[in-house]
């Protein structure tokens, strides 16, 4: 764990996949056909304590979904990419906007249109049931599962990394 924190202590950007990262993966219709995606609250708490501690967090998926925009605006999330299967030109893209090295950057996905940001950046991260080809190229696989904790998993690993994390935590608990 030690490895991962000093990783992780130059991270400037969190750019976030969606399907099987933010959410567990699954694509679910309504009866009129409206796509739904369930997103986990301990996932958006670090996402806040990242954004509150100067991580800038982005999103880049390769779909294009109502539910990930209303998400992303409900944890001011303004850099959303959507419809990009070119993971890695869209990071490069955000770097270049942002100022930043990809040395600087933590990028989370779990496929293999994931793969050549993950290895670009100077951390990065993955989930269990990630494909077999994907964890291979990751200092991270969290404990948790996409849409169950992961995205918090790596928002401590970060908070840690940039000396955040205790001060993080004193402001939930009572002196």
């Amino acid at each position: 764990m030690h490895d991962l924190i000093k990783k992780a202590k130059n991270v400037k950007l969190l750019a976030l996949d969606v399907d099987g990262i933010l959410s567990d993966g699954k694509i679910i219709y309504d009866a009129n056909g409206v796509e739904t995606k369930a997103f986990y609250v301990q996932d958006g708490v670090g996402i806040k304590a990242l954004q509150d501690n100067g991580v800038v967090v982005a999103i880049i998926t390769g779909r294009t979904s109502p539910m990930v925009a209303k998400r992303a605006q409900e944890l001011n999330i303004t850099h959303i990419v959507q419809g990009r299967d070119d993971k890695i030109t869209a990071l490069t893209e955000l770097t270049k906007e942002l100022d930043l090295s990809f040395a600087d950057c933590a990028y989370m996905g779990d496929d293999l249109p994931d793969i050549k940001a993950l290895q670009a950046v100077g951390f990065s991260a993955s989930v269990p049931n990630a494909h077999q080809e994907v964890v291979k190229y990751v200092d991270m696989v969290t404990t948790r599962c996409g849409g169950y904790g992961a995205v918090r998993e790596v928002a401590d690993t970060i908070l840690k990394g940039i000396g955040k994390y205790e001060d993080f935590i004193c402001q939930y608990v009572s002196k």
